[in-house]
């Protein structure tokens, strides 16, 4: 694929990502297809309009209050006179966007502050705004209607910012409304800061446009809902050099005093008390929307504790793992050797040390079926690590979850649908290509083709299109030639069959860096530090690759060279990159963890290698790596990968 075609498919999916409606096809060539002056905004809204619309351009259309940190000051000041917080208080911000209420009351010396919103972009941009200060702020992507935190949780919950108001139905309001109500305190508060809707519906702009910065500006139409209760807005950004780059439409719900004070006491909050109006002195000061006149209201929590739990039974896990009585082509005598009983006994020693689970071990898979139906009804849940797939064939990894499946046993880790895509390698780099993921440009080598009819460019890297561990892939692999490429694809097909796919890739030699993911996107996740592959000490004559060599072959020199060391990249590449990630990991449908490795090209854009949605579990692997980095050894690992499983399974 060329890179003007792959450019194309990328402006194709961040604009549907940035809200412009559609692209088509004209002339061959994919273009913009803009709405023009249309007489009912309502008609374009879509009813998820919030999902895509905080992003990087939200940040520059609104930043003459959201990113003004005298406005969001003064702000704070307002929200801790009307509700007298305490600095040891904890603090709920709802709908927090990139953080900028709870950074303030952080630098105001409150120290038990978390954050949930929608947005992941805004939430991953709150998070490494919080690790450059120093700064410890607990961050979630989620949706407010269900929130992840303990029943009586938070003395103080936060709506700020006119965050709320933005579903179709006052149901899915009241919903929020209620999910405060349930983590709040006995004695805890609620504090909004909602449009005034009343003075709205009179005073609204129809139409504005402003300078947001020295390229872009911003266009805005207004009109009110069909149900008279929503203001429908739409935004046109445009570029001076680029033209059109936003097209969106979104709307919010015009909350009166009368309204609100229904909606609170209906869920059960009590002494809800209004503080004025606040307004927003930007320096912009052309057109607030709805920020120009808003409400305080704070309301009060009374209710009983909830009822102390019990003491948390211990759960049984059973551990499923590869069968050590079979062959494995994989490893290299084809059995299991010392080097792997070690890798099994430190996993051991490493669950002992959770207190919470009591695990036993089931790797027999001549009698899998039926020992698994004898542990139904005694064990809470299946730890499935045999990555080695039934009967060690690396094809079947996917039939053990399918077994458990049948049999109505929860397990870790991914379904077998996430495991038949992964093992796909060209599969796996198509739906990367649809998502505007960028992926090493490739060729799919079917038996029949004729390799000297294709017109490639070297470097090249040949790998069998399914499989996983770096199984075919070796430092032969890397072809400069014709020549080096076919002896490259006969080695591969002399041990895989000569009837399965390969694929040949542009050989990228820049950084090889990994990001591993433990829970479950969006709600419960977190993001492990991103590792780097040292080739320094590597002998020259070798190519740059982490193949088998390097993975199973003690005496080979990948092996003794190759390390894993913190990667360094620029902030806003990291977080491109892990954005990406993040978008596949919700995309497959992985769960619980996940590894994804990406590779550097000689002109250093990052590009997307595979997907491992059941990657290497072992104490020296990648994914333990990463997290001794984060701080976490690998009893820590195993067990954020069981919590993350846990609280996935008993939603």
């Amino acid at each position: 694929m060329t890179n003007q075609k792959r450019q194309q498919l990328t402006d194709i999916h961040n604009d549907k990502m940035e809200g412009i409606e559609t692209l088509k096809k004209k002339n061959g060539k994919m273009v913009r297809n803009h709405i023009g002056p249309t007489p009912d905004l309502e008609k374009h809204l879509k009813p998820d309009w919030w999902k895509r619309i905080f992003n990087s351009m939200y940040l520059k259309t609104d930043a003459d209050v959201v990113e003004d940190k005298s406005i969001t000051a003064q702000e704070v000041g307002l929200f801790i006179e009307s509700l007298n917080l305490g600095q040891e208080d904890s603090v709920l911000d709802l709908a927090c966007g990139q953080g900028r209420h709870l950074f303030e009351l952080a630098r105001r010396g409150f120290k038990n502050l978390s954050g949930l919103d929608r947005s992941r972009y805004l939430i991953q941009k709150a998070r490494t705004r919080s690790k450059l200060e120093g700064v410890s702020i607990a961050f979630k992507e989620g949706d407010a209607r269900k929130l992840p935190f303990p029943t009586d949780t938070f003395d103080c919950v936060t709506i700020l910012g006119n965050s709320f108001g933005y579903f179709e139905s006052t149901d899915d309001d009241q919903k929020i409304l209620k999910e405060v109500f349930r983590v709040l305190k006995p004695g805890g508060q609620l504090l909004m800061d909602v449009a005034d809707g009343e003075w709205l519906k009179v005073n609204y702009v129809q139409r504005s446009w402003e300078w947001i910065d020295k390229k872009h500006f911003v266009c805005r139409e207004r009109s009110l809902a069909s149900d008279n209760e929503r203001l429908v807005s739409r935004e046109v950004v445009t570029n001076i050099e680029k033209g059109v780059v936003v097209d969106q439409f979104y709307a919010e719900r015009l909350y009166t005093r009368q309204s609100l004070n229904q909606l609170i006491n209906l869920v059960g909050f009590k002494q809800l008390e209004f503080h004025g109006q606040i307004g927003s002195a930007s320096q912009r000061n052309q057109d607030l929307g709805m920020m120009e006149r808003r409400m305080i209201l704070t309301a009060h929590v009374i209710k009983e504790w909830s009822p102390k739990k019990l003491k948390k039974a211990v759960k049984n896990i059973v551990v499923l793992m590869g069968d050590p009585s079979l062959n494995d082509i994989i490893k290299p005598d084809e059995v299991f050797d010392d080097d792997d009983f070690n890798t099994i006994n430190q996993l051991k020693v490493a669950l002992s040390k959770l207190g919470d689970y009591k695990f036993s071990y089931l790797n027999n898979h001549a009698t899998l079926s039926a020992d698994l139906m004898k542990i139904k009804g005694k064990t809470d849940f299946v730890f499935n690590l045999c990555d080695e797939g039934f009967n060690n064939e690396a094809i079947k990894e996917l039939h053990i979850p399918a077994l458990l499946e049948v049999l109505k046993l929860p397990y870790t880790g991914s379904n077998p649908q996430n495991l038949a895509y992964c093992y796909d390698k060209s599969l796996i780099r198509g739906i990367a290509n649809e998502m505007g993921v960028p992926v090493a440009d490739a060729f799919f080598i079917k038996p029949e083709d004729n390799l000297f009819e294709i017109n490639i460019s070297f470097p090249v890297i040949a790998k069998p299109n399914f499989g996983d561990s770096s199984f075919g892939i070796t430092q032969k692999s890397v072809a400069a030639n014709i020549e080096e490429l076919s002896e490259a694809i006969l080695k591969i097909r002399q041990q895989f069959g000569y009837g399965k796919p390969i694929l040949v890739e542009e050989f990228l030699t820049g950084a090889e860096i990994s990001v591993g993911i433990i829970g479950n996107v969006p709600e419960d996740y977190m993001v492990l530090p991103v590792i780097e592959e040292d080739y320094s000490d590597l002998p020259d004559d070798l190519p740059r690759i982490c193949g088998y060599e390097a993975k199973w072959l003690p005496g080979s020199p990948y092996f003794k060279a190759l390390k894993s060391v913190p990667a360094n990249l620029p902030r806003e590449m990291e977080s491109t990159i892990v954005s990406d990630c993040l978008k596949l990991f919700e995309r497959l449908e992985c769960r619980d963890y996940c590894r994804f490795d990406w590779r550097f090209d000689q002109h250093g854009q990052p590009k997307l290698l595979e997907v491992n949605p059941n990657p290497g579990w072992c104490w020296d692997g990648h994914l333990a790596k990463m997290a001794h980095i984060g701080g976490k050894d690998y009893s820590g690992m195993l067990d954020a990968i069981l919590k993350a499983a846990e609280r996935r399974i008993t939603i």
